[in-house]
């Protein structure tokens, strides 16, 4: 049975980004993203102020400019796990949604100076949901009851689990204007992070089990059981410095945001491990008090705009996360072959005064590895689309309208040591993301 204690493991952390961007940085907080995804080179609007806040500088009036914007994200997890010695075959469905996901932008120009402001949901933002478990927890149970002589129909398995994970951020900074082509910003986000996991397993003898020693263990005796309630919360801060430059038609923006430092601490209300003829345990990693690594890594962002007409404007934009610098839970950073590329190319088209349609593209390149890869927090190469308009409601008044589907490319992990068992075993774990925003931006 001293395998099953490996299940410890299995809720360590559930990923649970429902945004584009890095392994857990999100980049998408404002519709006009959704809409064309490459802004690191913005100077025109107010979601400058996170994609490129030097270029705030360059906003075409004195004033204050704000904007309120609401996003909601649907994804789907899945896993389809194969273990022929262990006769499991499953495919386990896993939904995350966030209805809504608000953002708010607000910026005050006067002279050289810009004085910007941020809040938003940079990492996490929704809720995973597996209710027929995972594929660890089931591989896990199998093998143990194995082991010590109970085949599979000889009991009944129930597990789920359910993970909430969400990191509010307040960022404030100052933009000057150098000269009349070149601006800098400094300032700094501070991050707030807020998590919960819930699970139970259970595994109870379907017959009467005989014992060695003579006698039989009831139909319907727990054999193992697990229950977990466990909320994690965390502080850290993020310093955030940027250029912008005008060339003409062409702008570069430039943005570099530091690594912060970000460790959360389990404040748990249930934490029980129960297995047939050993006392009751906790699982090591849910005590309360106990604290997890989970750090937001540096990112840079280098992006390029050209308007090629007075109404027509394209952009191309790099960003780079060093995700392998970022400490995570388990080390898991280790397990990575690289930082995370990201290549992201828009257009904006003024069709008539008052509208405007965009698209955009997103390639995203993870450096994955098996070893780093699992049940509970397991990521896929994709690429994205990104459509929408922007309406001018009036001279003072925008609503920007956007949609952002992305396509992930399946992910194959096959081992000889499947789930810790020891025998061979294949997961092919896939997702599904699609997200609609909407937003009002006005100028005072």
């Amino acid at each position: 049975m001293r395998k099953i204690s490996l299940i410890s493991i299995a809720m360590l952390i559930v990923s649970i980004s429902t945004f584009a961007g890095g392994l857990l940085t999100n980049t998408n907080q404002h519709p006009a993203f959704l809409r064309m995804l490459s802004r690191g080179a913005n100077t025109t609007s107010v979601d400058a102020a996170l994609s490129n806040p030097a270029g705030l500088a360059f906003l075409p009036k004195d004033g204050f400019y704000t904007s309120l914007s609401i996003q909601s994200a649907f994804q789907t997890r899945n896993i389809d796990a194969s273990c022929e010695a262990l006769g499991l075959d499953k495919y386990y469905e896993g939904k995350a949604s966030a209805p809504v996901i608000p953002s708010v932008f607000a910026a005050y120009k006067k002279g050289d100076w810009t004085i910007s402001g941020f809040f938003g949901i940079t990492g996490g933002g929704g809720k995973a949901s597996f209710d027929d478990g995972l594929s660890m927890f089931d591989a896990m149970v199998i093998g143990g009851l194995l082991q010590q002589g109970i085949p599979g129909k000889a009991y009944t398995l129930n597990s789920y689990m359910d993970g909430k994970q969400y990191i509010y951020s307040v960022q404030l900074g100052l933009t000057y204007k150098i000269t009349d082509w070149l601006s800098a910003f400094a300032g700094g986000r501070m991050n707030y992070f807020t998590g919960g996991y819930k699970g139970a397993l259970n595994a109870s003898a379907a017959v009467d089990l005989p014992l060695p020693t003579g006698g039989a263990i009831p139909v319907g005796t727990e054999l193992i059981g697990i229950d977990l309630d466990c909320s994690q919360t965390g502080w850290g801060f993020t310093p955030v410095i940027g250029l912008d430059a005008k060339f003409g038609k062409l702008t570069i923006g430039a943005k570099y945001e530091f690594k912060a430092n970000l460790n959360i601490e389990n404040n748990t209300k249930i934490n029980s491990l129960r297995m047939i003829g050993a006392p009751e345990s906790e699982l090591e990693d849910y005590k309360h008090g106990v604290n997890t690594p989970n750090d937001i890594p540096a990112m840079l962002s280098v992006a390029a705009a050209y308007e090629f007409l007075p109404v027509l404007r394209a952009s191309v934009e790099y960003h780079f996360y060093d995700d392998k610098n970022a400490g995570m839970a388990g080390g898991k950073q280790k397990f990575l072959t690289k930082g995370t590329n990201e290549y992201l190319a828009g257009i904006e088209w003024d069709v008539i005064k008052r509208l405007t349609l965009s698209g955009g593209v997103q390639f995203t390149d993870y450096g994955l590895s098996d070893d780093y890869q699992s049940d509970t927090s397991f990521s896929c190469d994709s690429y994205s689309l990104g459509v929408g308009a922007k309406l001018q409601l009036s001279e003072r008044a925008d609503l920007n309208v956007g949609y952002m589907w992305t396509n992930y490319e399946d992910y194959t992990k096959t081992g000889q040591n499947y789930q810790g068992t020891n025998l061979p075993g294949t997961n092919v774990y896939s997702r599904t993301n699609k997200v609609f925003g909407l937003s009002i931006d006005y100028r005072f």
